[in-house]
């Protein structure tokens, strides 16, 4: 079993940097897919970026080129770095854990509770 539990947000201005915490107990995170997931207000929860046990990383496309993902084994903790920020990116976010994929889009096992991050204009 593996506990997540992120943090780190807030409300910043447009332009604004904000780093995200996904700290994980239970289990090592080491072996994981590690993904951030957010949904703003309206919409659909929508994939980030995520992270391989390889420290190989992948972006959606809106988020590309501003948003980093990092982790820390040592600490158990997945980061989301998140520069250049827009109202768009308005949202609660959320890591989750899965098994060693290739697929992004495969499940995950494990998720936490979310931290609300607020860009205003």
């Amino acid at each position: 079993q593996v506990q997540l539990v992120e943090s780190g947000g807030g409300s910043v201005q447009a332009g604004d940097s904000l780093r995200l915490s996904c700290a994980a107990s239970g289990r090592t995170f080491s072996s994981y897919r590690v993904a951030w997931f957010r949904q703003g207000p309206g919409k659909e929860r929508e994939f980030v970026g995520g992270i391989r046990w390889s420290d190989s990383t992948y972006y959606a496309d809106s988020v590309k080129g501003r948003f980093t993902i990092t982790r820390d084994n040592a600490m158990n903790t997945v980061y989301l770095l998140m520069n250049s920020l827009k109202p768009d990116d308005t949202a609660v976010y959320y890591c989750a854990a899965g098994a060693m994929s290739n697929n992004w889009g495969a499940p995950y096992d494990y998720w936490g509770q979310g931290t609300q991050v607020t860009v205003s204009s």
